[in-house]
């Protein structure tokens, strides 16, 4: 929760655009819902599962903290909301209401809504025959509709279909076309109300209220040892529409009777969130605000800067060969990978291509590569995890279609997802197989990749690449005995190479040469590494680390961790690599990982480590994270109150990391032309 109180602080900061701010409401609310859905429904399967032992009074503690502190940061982002709003209204864009709206706009809407948006629209009425806990989608906004006849109530719930459609209608303009009017589809439907059941219910006056419910993400993969993983989890996938749900938001201005009747129909318990808030819900919509207006009202656009050692080059292999390349997105444009796959798929030298998919975006060009390689005879073998949370009918997709191009399709290991970001190319040279390698942070997605910061390794060091082909035999075969000596694998070697280095970096301390740990992290929430990591404050290693998400370690406590630093650093590309810089008395080792620091990615998941060993590259690395200790501007601290305060300017001048990550990298990659 304080990462998304972060995420707010962008949407309040007025030094950011307005459309960016809206933007991040936007965030805001969707990283909510994913909390809802994952975290608290955690917590409340513990209160469950522990009811008939006398309950878990920690869990019930934490849910009762948890559910106060959304109240306060739900207050905040109304504040937040309005203030946005008002802000784009001086930038004249107007995000209206229906009861603001002039006459010729309201006539304008209902002809709108009757001639596009009526046909999505079907009630649910509530009543004997339908449970509403089997039929709602926790992804939606309903709004719920109250007719009244005399003294009688009916009810109905319509979902705001933004599947279908935009969340936000431009108006035409009426007086000036500087002025940019907007309503939302809930607005539009609220507009049409009485069209919807005219005809099939006497009424005297209908009104709605918006809410929305969240549901338990998980579900069980329990079943028959016959059934296929991918159909107990198309099952699974079916029980999450009808889990157990963890919070109900609703409209404040929402009758008791109202809530009193969706209480009922839904279940819904004492230990359940119920929640007041605002007119509107699914504010995740709000990541698409449309560009309209002046540019000026959205951020300075950072085209993709072209890596020089590929661009314009015909055969990637012969480059990678010769050296090493380090790619860093969004800031390098992912069309170097792309474009290495596509090269693969009809290089005649190339005899295999071997990858692990977790996240790929919905029109993808690597998939469309590797049914290509397919289809010119490669040996191509996928790894798909379909566990991917909130990805997973999607994988199931594009594993169905794989498997059907003739691709050699395998789900990873039961109980471990496979998280590791890797592809394995093998070509045939003169009388030896040549093997090259990407080892990377972040997932094999276009889409993502521009929003995203993450790393990329493309390497044909012989020994690495023999590694890469060892992790593939280990998801197919890990009863197999393996052995790493550069790469780190999680479950088997990452969290003993870690506490190795941190040793070391202690032992160093001691001996009074130089100790030094410089961390990035997703999440730090392992509560062995974080006594590691006190252990080395108390022996003198200085600790810097640029924590995103969640985490437990405690700094600067005298006499435990007065030798650590955290900082977060929010803005407007979410920050994803995992970094890892030994000091290593000046002989400094460099790692990139895509393993977070936490139980589940050092134990329970496939996770891949790989050091970087060209000296041009690891200085590159080393640079950028000391750009991430210098900024300014968008850097909070983490401590123990998680007041998320800025890190102090001082004296120093204004830096804003990603902006001068970005010119760092357009300057080497100037100099590489040169």
């Amino acid at each position: 929760m304080a990462f998304n109180h972060r995420v707010l602080q962008e949407a309040m900061d007025k030094t950011n655009p307005p459309i960016e701010r809206a933007r991040f409401l936007g965030i805001y609310s969707n990283n909510l819902d994913e909390f809802y859905r994952v975290r608290v429904a955690d917590v409340r399967r513990r209160i469950l599962l522990h009811q008939e032992f006398g309950g878990d009074p920690e869990a019930r503690r934490l849910l009762s903290a948890i559910q106060k502190r959304t109240v306060e940061l739900n207050a905040e982002f109304e504040l937040a909301h309005l203030e946005v709003i008002r802000t784009l209204a001086r930038h004249d864009i107007f995000l209206e209401n229906e009861d603001q709206l002039s006459d010729g706009h309201k006539g304008w809407l209902r002809r709108y809504f009757h001639s596009k948006i009526r046909k999505f629209i079907c009630p649910i009425i509530v009543c004997d025959r339908v449970d509403l806990g089997d039929v709602l989608a926790d992804d939606a906004t309903y709004l719920v509709a109250e007719l009244r006849l005399r003294e009688t109530f009916t009810y109905a719930l319509i979902e705001v279909p933004t599947n279908h459609h935009t969340r936000f209608i431009e108006l035409p303009a009426e007086t000036s076309r500087r002025k940019k009017p907007l309503v939302l589809l809930d607005n539009a439907i609220r507009v049409g109300l009485a069209e919807i059941f005219e005809g099939y219910f006497e009424f005297e006056e209908v009104r709605a209220w918006s809410m929305k419910l969240t549901r338990d993400a998980e579900y069980d993969l329990t079943g028959e040892i016959d059934d296929s993983l991918m159909d107990r989890l198309s099952s699974g996938l079916k029980q999450r529409l009808t889990a157990e749900p963890t919070r109900l938001v609703h409209d404040r201005g929402m009758p008791e009777r109202v809530v009193e009747m969706l209480k009922r129909e839904l279940g819904i318990t004492r230990i359940d969130a119920i929640i007041p808030g605002g007119r509107y819900h699914n504010m995740k919509d709000f990541l698409s605000f449309p560009a309209i207006g002046r540019s000026s009202l959205q951020n300075t656009e950072l085209p993709p800067i072209a890596s020089k050692v590929l661009d314009n080059q015909r055969n990637y292999f012969s480059i990678i060969k010769k050296k090493d390349v380090l790619l860093h997105y969004p800031y390098h444009d992912f069309y170097h990978f792309t474009e290495w796959l596509r090269q693969a798929a009809h290089d005649p030298a190339v005899e295999s291509i071997r990858i692990s998919l977790y996240r790929v975006a919905s029109s993808s060009l690597v998939i469309k590569a590797l049914l290509d390689a397919t289809a010119n005879g490669k040996d191509v073998s996928v790894v798909v995890e379909l566990q991917a949370r909130f990805d997973e009918e999607a994988n199931i997709r594009w594993s169905k279609l794989l498997t059907d191009a003739g691709v050699r399709v395998t789900f990873g290991i039961m109980n471990l997802k496979v998280h590791s970001k890797l592809c394995l190319i093998t070509r045939k040279e003169g009388d030896r197989r040549v093997r090259y390698a990407h080892i990377g942070t972040g997932n094999f997605n276009e889409k993502t990749a521009r929003i995203y910061t993450d790393f990329s390794l493309l390497t044909a060091h012989p020994e690495i690449t023999a590694e890469v082909r060892q992790v593939f035999s280990f998801i197919k075969a890990p009863y197999r005995s393996y052995s790493f000596r550069h790469l780190w694998l999680s479950p088997t070697t990452q969290r003993e190479q870690i506490y190795r280095r941190i040793d070391r970096e202690i032992d160093n301390a001691k001996s009074g040469k130089r100790a030094q740990l410089t961390l990035k992290v997703n999440n730090l929430a392992d509560d062995d590494l974080v006594e590691k990591l006190y252990e080395a404050s108390r022996s003198g290693v200085r600790i810097r680390a640029c924590v995103r998400g969640m985490c437990t370690l405690v700094p600067n406590v005298s006499g435990m961790s007065d030798r650590i630093d955290v900082i977060s650093i929010v803005d407007r590309f979410l920050e994803h690599p995992r970094v890892m810089i030994f000091q290593n008395n000046g002989d400094q080792e460099v790692f990139i990982s895509s393993a977070d620091w936490m139980t589940r990615n050092l134990d329970n998941r496939i996770e891949v480590t790989t050091p970087i060993y060209d000296p041009t590259l690891k200085q590159v690395v080393i640079d950028l994270m000391d750009l991430q200790f210098k900024d300014t501007t968008k850097a909070r601290i983490v401590d123990e109150d998680q007041l998320n305060g800025y890190v102090a300017r001082g004296n120093r001048r204004k830096l804003r990391v990603q902006v001068s990550t970005y010119n760092y990298i357009k300057q080497i990659e100037s100099a590489s032309d040169k």
